[in-house]
């Protein structure tokens, strides 16, 4: 049973943090999380679609640029402070992007009494995030590389962090197989069931001509 948990969830509170802070009476706790589920899908959207706009570029870093990692959103009182922690800040750094961004955000809350705070903060170490290794993964399957390819090119780019272990697996009709199957690689140390095991991980949908696959990818950052 444990074996089937959620790694994140099953270390909630020990190695894990909440990423979100606020205090709500049991009435309005519903919709406090719908509150920030609508915050959460609006800077997501807002991401995609600049990055549509700038769909040119052709360089390979790009491929996982603009990634978020998790987005932390405290409320006070009369504010909300949103911290978006992202892999390569380069499309929010932009003029004029945080303020756009705000406008879109305060139609999605509809709060009149309670202003928005954005903070953007740059990962130190992208390669070490689930997320932006499962959207390298997703660009080059988009782009017809072979999944074992791009499985272990993405396993190459967690050397330059520092990780003890790291693990990827994809599932569905794999090279347009008409059974699906499930394909993983594994490097290192990865001890689910450590409970004071920091593990990082994500799943990651890739919609491609043969359908939908999924990713899913765990890295075990240290023990504490």
């Amino acid at each position: 049973m444990g074996q089937k948990i959620n790694p994140l969830g099953f270390r909630l509170g020990t190695t894990q943090n909440h990423h979100s802070f606020w205090f709500a009476q049991p009435k309005n706790y519903s919709e406090g999380l719908q509150e920030d589920k609508k915050i959460r899908n609006c800077i997501k959207n807002y991401i995609q679609k600049n990055r549509k706009k700038g769909s040119n570029r052709k360089i390979e870093s790009d491929s996982s640029s603009e990634v978020i990692t998790h987005i932390e959103i405290q409320k006070e009182i009369d504010t909300i402070h949103v911290i978006i922690h992202i892999g390569f800040p380069n499309l929010l750094k932009k003029k004029g992007a945080i303020e756009e961004l705000e406008k879109d955000l305060q139609k999605e809350v509809n709060s009149v009494n309670q202003r928005l705070n954005i903070a953007i903060e740059k990962v130190k170490e992208p390669y070490r995030q689930p997320n932006i290794l499962a959207e390298y993964i997703a660009f080059q399957l988009k782009n017809r590389v072979s999944f074992r390819k791009a499985m272990k090119k993405a396993i190459e780019l967690t050397k330059k962090a520092d990780i003890r272990g790291v693990k990827v697996q994809i599932a569905g009709r794999l090279a347009g197989k008409e059974i699906a199957r499930a394909e993983c690689i594994k490097k290192g140390r990865l001890p689910l069931q450590t409970i004071r095991a920091k593990i990082d991980y994500c799943c990651y949908p890739i919609r491609t001509i043969y359908g939908v696959l999924g990713v899913k990818i765990w890295i075990f950052v240290d023990e504490e």
